[in-house]
This record gives structure tokens, sequence and C-alpha cells, in this order.
């Protein structure tokens, strides 16, 4: 069907007509915060954020969370930031002394958020974690090759609609200078939800050999950071190392956002 030329929408006034109707939404129905649901006020102070997410991303980030919930995001002090990372060390271990990078206590509100990420898909967060994780990873220099995430299974990433740990990885690699792979580290089996393993044996048979580096990825002589969102027993983040390690990396360092650690227990990377 013809418009006449009398007719003919000017997009520019509906955008602007859209965007003022938005603001007024805005007012009568704000924003709420993705953690506890109260009114978000932060979206004005997250002008560095916006813009740091936009040189990312390409777009401004869809975060809402308050100021209450903010202050209660509190980094480990420097000296307890690196542990090993298994924290039961075993005898015969294929990389001992592999050192875990983990800033934040798995407590709080790093416990509310990470179930958001995982089963309610808040890819928003994962993003701001990463950010965050990146902003203190810039403060130990690391010199790296590679930053790479830990793989979820076909069927996991079908059910999420996205990788966590790849989320968080990407912003750390961005943030530090090191080029971010995805595909480089592959999970060849499935494995239950090491959150659902108590023992911590099990937890670390569940994921024995879970992992090996694709075919057409060379990682000989590089240093390389594999990435997760948590870390517990860290049997996760030691056999994506070790799998790196079997295909020739030189050294591999683990990062994780969090995780529920008391003692220190490795020197800096």
């Amino acid at each position: 069907m013809m418009t006449a030329p009398g007719n003919i929408v000017d997009t520019g006034l509906v955008n602007e007509i859209r965007a003022t109707l938005k603001g007024a939404i805005d007012l009568i129905l704000p924003y709420r915060c993705e953690v506890c649901g109260r009114v978000s006020d932060t979206e004005d102070r997250f002008g560095s954020y916006n813009e740091l997410y936009k040189k990312l991303y390409g777009q401004v980030p869809d975060l809402h969370i308050c100021g209450k919930c903010i202050s209660l995001l509190n980094i480990q002090d420097e000296d307890r930031r690196w542990f090993l990372c298994l924290s039961n060390p075993v005898t015969g271990d294929p990389c001992p002394g592999l050192a875990l990078y983990m800033p934040f206590e798995y407590r709080g509100l790093v416990e509310k958020i990470i179930p958001k990420i995982k089963f309610g898909k808040k890819i928003e967060l994962a993003r701001f974690f990463g950010c965050v994780l990146g902003s203190a990873l810039r403060g130990e220099k690391i010199n790296a090759d590679l930053v790479v995430p830990v793989p979820l299974s076909k069927k996991r990433f079908e059910e999420r609609g996205f990788n966590q740990a790849g989320e968080i990885a990407y912003p750390v690699a961005k943030l530090n200078g090191i080029p971010y792979v995805e595909d480089c580290l592959i999970r060849i089996r499935d494995t239950k939800r090491q959150s659902e393993i108590t023992d911590k044996a099990l937890r670390a048979v569940n994921v024995s050999h879970a992992f090996v580096v694709r075919d057409d990825w060379d990682v000989s002589g590089l240093t390389v950071v594999v990435a997760d969102d948590v870390a517990t027993t860290g049997s996760t983040l030691h056999e994506a190392a070790a799998a790196l390690y079997k295909a020739g990396a030189s050294k591999v360092l683990c990062v994780a956002f969090a995780g529920n650690r008391n003692v220190k227990n490795a020197e800096p990377f």
C-alpha cells in the first residue's frame, strides 16, 4: 500500500517522542535492582562503567542495581587474592603449584548474584562481574598470550543461552590487553553440576579429563589465563589447566571472580 507524501513519518520525531515517553514511564515505574528488588538508584552513577561497556559491546548496559547492593561488593585485601588452585593438593598432580587469582569471597552479595547469572540468565550481571574482575587483575600486571573460559557442555549452553565463564573472561581479556579465545578449550563430556556435589573427592572425579584443547589450536609455549565464575575446590579450573598443559602450554594461571577459601596459600603468578 502506497503512502501519500503528506503522510510520510518523521522517524526522528517518532524516536524523540518514544524517548520522552520512556523517560516519563521510568519516573512512574522505576527500574528495580536485579539483586534485591529495591528501586535501582545507580543508573546516573555508572558513567564510567557505561563508557567501558559501550567500548566492549557497542551499546549501553541494561544493568540495574541499587547503591546498597553495590556497597556490599567488597574486594579482598591484596594479600588475600592468591591461592593454590586446588584447595586440597594431591600427590602426583600434573600441574603442581597451579595458582588461582580470586579477589572476592563467595558470600553475601556474590552468593546472591551467581545463581541469578547461572539460573536466572542475568547476562548483564556476568559482564559486570567480568569488568570488576578484569579491573582488579590489571593491578597484578599479568602477561599472557590468551584468555580462555571454562567451557560449558552443549546441553547446558543451550539451556542457559550463554556461558557465564565466557562473559566474565571476555572483559578480563580486553581490560588486560590479552587476546580472548572462546573455543580453544572444549568440554568432551557432560558432568554433573559441581554445586550439587558436596564430597571434595567426588568433585574431582566429576570433572576429571572433561576438557581438551581443540585440534585446530596450538598452545605450545604459550602462557594462558583460564577463567571461571566461582572456584570452590578448584577441581574444574585445575582440569582445564591440565588440558592446556597437556597440549603444550608453558604456563597457566587460573582466575575466578569468587570462592570460599579461608587461607592464603599461593604466591602471585
